[in-house]
């Protein structure tokens, strides 16, 4: 087990810079997740930190080592890959036995490890059979139980689970948390998945365009997004952004929130926000509600955090549980989330209640957040 520390990390190819000064330490035994869309950098900065591509500038250590021109066999770390990269002509006990072979360890000792490995990812019926033989799921177990077997001090997965099926993916997630819980071995996870990120981390790197947006836990990059980014990248659905401007009177703030209908609503910014005293009459700012926020009702409340607003429904999307409910609020569409026994019909006014004391506030042209909890 050992620590992460990357340090200033850029990477250009030929003229193009793909990473852009990357800071990011992760902690002994720390479950920590690079998130971002495609074209991001996460996969190169995977690479990076695997040795199989070399960095421009900067340092990366592993433990109290640093290893930018160490070779990726010599960095004591093991890779997951998106394909299993499974060797075809094997069997599932040499898959896993084949690295363990390479670096000479007596034949006793492999098949201990290989009995322990097999019993942690429960394939001990399958250890005799090859890859063709195998669901995606189990080979997915293979590659898992290829790299423990190694005992590194960092394991390294590459978007694993993007191949499988969305039950089954749900499934691999449960077993890849509790195979971190079990090992207690630093693991650094690429996806471009929130919701895996969300589920699996203990803390979330999220990228955009090469440079690291915010570093958090779960918790804190849903809470308190740094930016506009990250506030709609993280979240399903995503987070509402309603253009709007402060009107002010003595000490406190609001906005106006116009509904499809013409009608005007004052809606003021909650007393328990940060920086209200920077906010000025007349500033644009974008106003950021989660669906959760917006809802039919909040059992057992009633204070003056809570926004009444009458709205025309456009959509319902049931999904068990909740209804997702759409509407328009200054001219932007806006997913409420609420009880099926509370939600209009499509073309009818229901009324809605914004949780003001959890609303975020974004600068327009910076696209930071300039208020929060």
């Amino acid at each position: 087990m050992a620590s992460l520390t990357i340090k200033d990390v850029c990477k250009a190819f030929g003229s193009v810079e793909v990473l852009k000064g990357i800071n990011i330490d992760a902690v002994h035994g720390e479950f920590l997740v690079l998130v971002g869309p495609s074209g991001c950098g996460k996969s190169t900065l995977l690479n990076l930190i695997a040795g199989l591509e070399s960095i421009t500038s900067g340092e990366i250590r592993i433990g109290e080592r640093v290893v930018n021109k160490v070779a990726p066999k010599d960095r004591d770390i093991a890779m997951v890959f998106q394909s299993y990269a499974l060797y075809p002509n094997m069997t599932v006990r040499k898959n896993i036995s084949f690295g363990l072979e390479t670096r000479k360890v007596p034949k006793d000792e492999i098949e201990k490890v290989i009995l322990k490995v097999a019993g942690i990812l429960q394939i001990e019926d399958l250890l005799d059979r090859k890859p063709s033989q195998l669901s995606g799921g189990q080979r997915q177990r293979v590659a898992m139980g290829r790299a423990i077997a190694r005992n590194p001090a960092v394991f390294l997965f590459d978007e694993p689970l993007s191949n499988l099926d969305a039950k089954l993916r749900v499934e691999m997630r449960t077993e890849i948390k509790k195979l971190h819980q079990r090992l207690d071995t630093t693991i650094v996870y690429v996806t471009h998945d929130q919701i895996e990120a969300m589920t699996l981390a203990d803390r979330i790197a999220i990228l955009k365009d090469g440079i690291v947006q915010q570093v958090g836990t779960p918790r804190e990059v849903y809470e308190t997004p740094a930016n506009l980014f990250v506030a709609s990248f993280i979240g399903s659905p995503a987070m509402n952004f309603i253009p709007a401007s402060v009107v002010r009177s003595a000490n406190e703030a609001a906005v106006i929130l116009r509904n499809k209908a013409g009608k005007d609503f004052t809606v003021k910014i909650s007393s328990g926000q940060e920086a209200l005293s920077e906010l000025i009459d007349g500033q644009e700012l974008i106003l950021g509600i989660r669906p959760e926020h917006a809802s039919a009702g909040f059992v057992g409340r009633d204070d003056a955090s809570l926004a009444h607003l009458d709205c025309e429904v456009n959509v319902v999307e049931p999904t068990g549980p909740d209804t997702l409910v759409y509407t328009t609020l200054n001219d932007r569409e806006v997913v409420c989330r609420v009880h099926p026994d509370l939600a209009k019909r499509a073309g009818e006014t229901m009324s809605l209640a914004l949780d003001m004391s959890k609303a975020l506030f974004f600068d327009p042209k910076t696209e930071l957040r300039i208020a929060a909890r």
